[in-house]
């Protein structure tokens, strides 16, 4: 199955203690159907000091679940994903507005 949502793409969030936030994508796990959004789901984790760091409470974005996610038009309104074939290759199109992404 092809990806609706990507790294880099400018999500909002639907459900959950941030509702109505906006961020960007940083990383994408499709096999456990999640994906980290920079600023969103932000939890504490408690790092012991190494050489390679400081350590102490550490704000660290954790995954949320692809269908809490939705794309972002170019109206800033949430939109589906759709895929279509165009010029022989398939493409994501937002269901809004038509538009290919």
């Amino acid at each position: 199955m092809a990806a609706k949502l990507k790294k880099g793409d400018m999500v909002v969030v639907l459900a959950g203690k941030d509702k109505g936030k906006q961020g960007e994508i940083a990383s994408v796990n499709p096999k456990a159907g999640k994906a980290v959004v920079d600023g969103i789901n932000i939890a504490i984790r408690h790092t012991r000091q190494s050489q390679a760091g400081q350590g102490g409470r550490i704000r660290k974005a954790m995954p949320i679940n692809l269908s809490n996610l939705a794309l972002l038009d170019d109206n800033g309104k949430p939109t589906r994903v759709g895929f279509k074939f165009e010029g022989g290759r398939k493409v994501r199109f937002a269901k809004t507005t038509g538009k290919v992404i």
